[in-house]
C-alpha cells in the first residue's frame, strides 16, 4: 500500500491523535525549515586542518643564536658585549 507499512501508519496515527489535525501542518513547516538550517550549518563546517610549523617553512624567523661558546654554560658579563 503505497510504501506505508503497518508501523508507519500507527506512528501517523499516533501524532495525529496527540497533536491534531490542525497543528500538523504547522509541526511539518517547522521540522521542514530545522532540517534545512541543520543542513545549511553541516555544510558550513570544514574540517580542522593542522600543519607543522618547521624552521624551514618560515624562513622569516631565525633559531636562537648560540651566545654561550657551546659549553652548555650561561653567558658571562664578558660574552654578552
Amino acid at each position: 500500500m503505497l510504501g506505508i507499512s503497518g508501523e508507519h501508519l500507527l506512528i501517523l496515527g499516533i501524532v495525529l491523535i496527540v497533536f491534531g489535525p490542525r497543528r500538523l501542518p504547522q509541526l511539518g513547516h517547522t521540522m521542514g525549515k530545522a532540517i534545512k538550517n541543520f543542513k545549511d550549518g553541516i555544510a558550513g563546517i570544514e574540517e580542522a586542518s593542522y600543519r607543522k610549523l618547521d624552521s624551514q617553512d618560515n624562513p622569516q624567523k631565525k633559531p636562537p643564536t648560540d651566545t654561550d661558546g657551546g659549553n652548555g654554560n650561561p653567558p658571562t658579563g664578558s660574552q654578552l658585549s
